[in-house]
């Protein structure tokens, strides 16, 4: 992700990197999960046919692949 992406991100919704230092690794990873989640549901609302064409195509070559036959 593009500095520019990322700062138009923190803007819309809050987000802020992690501090560095003090913190311990589990609360960073939940600060980007966190972000990461946020930032997928962002997507999600901007463009929800790209992602349901992906959830489909997974779904599909899931389906294809577990099949038990």
């Amino acid at each position: 992700m593009s500095t520019a992406n990322y700062s138009e991100f923190a803007e819309r919704t809050g987000a802020r990197p992690p501090a560095f230092g003090g913190d311990d690794q589990l609360a960073r990873g939940l600060d980007a999960c966190d972000a990461a989640t946020t930032f997928f549901r962002e997507y999600a609302r901007e463009r929800p046919e790209v992602v349901a064409l992906w959830a489909f195509g997974i779904g599909f070559v899931l389906g294809w692949k577990l099949k038990p036959w």
